[in-house]
């Protein structure tokens, strides 16, 4: 089965369309979302229509819970509190309803955990170091765990005969294979990978571009996507909203 990765649209509604129509040419078949629909962009409601119309599989984030009052604000930057002020006043009564429906613990698809955060932490926790990430194998039984929250495309991968993890960074395009290949004796080593599809709406890998990823889960493969799109749209929509202008400029440069 193909299945459509996204995380980290943050209401920006430009940057999703544009990755559904790159998406397209791969004939996914499912949509797994993992989390922060809103928060920072200009267009939570069309953003949360649109995945609902996808029949999306999706978890909750932090700016989700941000954005219902499930979550103190006191912890986020001054930027952030504000962008989470101004959606909570857009969300539409069915928007609301929506993302507090949201499970806010890991759901399992077959050989894939799906959180926002981290297994042990789902709404918060960032697995950005191969530590963090060693720490989290613990925390979820399949062999394959995927998170959003960082805005960074990212794999992490931990051979269970070694102690430490590998962290990689994805080259987008290039197909990584998730089981290896079995050796001249025919065995193969077991190992177990966190993946990171990157943020739809807001990268933050210096790389302004949309990102997200194709899973074959019948192939056991992995496909990292970039997408330009009309980033001026979404920040002029920004402006008209009046939304903290280091969130508008940011969106330039994926940082």
């Amino acid at each position: 089965m193909r299945v459509l990765v996204i995380s980290d649209i943050h209401g920006n509604l430009t940057a999703l369309q544009a990755v559904l129509e790159d998406a397209a040419q791969f004939n996914y078949e499912e949509v797994w979302c993992l989390g922060d629909t809103v928060g920072y962009g200009p267009e939570p409601n069309e953003c949360i229509t649109l995945v609902r119309q996808l029949k999306a599989a999706c978890v909750v984030g932090n700016h989700d819970w941000a954005a219902i009052e499930r979550m103190d604000i006191e912890d986020f930057n001054a930027e952030a509190r504000r962008a989470v002020l101004w959606t909570r006043q857009e969300l539409s009564p069915e928007s609301l309803a929506w993302l507090s429906e949201l499970p806010s613990t890991p759901i399992v698809k077959g050989e894939f955990t799906l959180t926002h955060g981290s297994p042990r932490d789902p709404v918060w926790e960032y697995v950005l170091y191969p530590s963090t990430a060693r720490a989290n194998f613990d925390a979820f039984s399949t062999p394959f765990c995927l998170v959003g929250h960082t805005h960074v495309p990212a794999l992490h991968v931990w051979v269970e005969s070694e102690t430490s993890v590998r962290a990689i960074s994805p080259t987008p395009n290039r197909v990584l294979a998730l089981r290896p290949a079995e050796k001249a004796d025919g065995a193969a080593p077991s190992l177990r990978i966190i993946l990171n599809p990157g943020s739809v709406g807001q990268p933050r890998d210096n790389d302004p571009r949309a990102a997200y990823a194709i899973l074959n889960t019948k192939e056991a493969t992995w496909l990292p996507r970039r997408v330009a799109y009309a980033i001026e749209i979404t920040q002029a929509h920004m402006r008209s909203a009046g939304l903290p202008e280091r969130l508008i400029n940011r969106l330039s440069f994926g940082w």
